[in-house]
């Protein structure tokens, strides 16, 4: 019984710890306990990805968001031809 109780103990001190020392950043939650992100479509592969994965790149003044930087890098050569 004193194994469980220490076990338990040490479970709560952990979550404790991990509360505090944790990620910073905390995802938003809809009602129904889903997480809200917003999804962006990659312009050259056509591929939608979460705007907190996206490589962000500005072209011609313009700011867009990429999959990865082999997208950007075909995206930017096709728009300068």
């Amino acid at each position: 019984m004193r194994l469980i109780i220490l076990a338990f103990l040490i479970y709560l001190l952990y979550r404790l710890f991990r509360g505090f020392f944790g990620p910073g950043k905390r995802l938003e939650r809809s009602e129904n306990g889903g997480v809200i992100d917003e999804m962006v479509q990659d312009p050259f592969c056509k591929t939608y990805i979460p705007l907190r994965d996206a490589r962000r790149k500005v072209i011609d003044g313009r700011e867009y968001f990429f999959c990865s930087n082999e997208c950007a890098d075909k995206f930017k050569k096709e728009i300068s031809q």
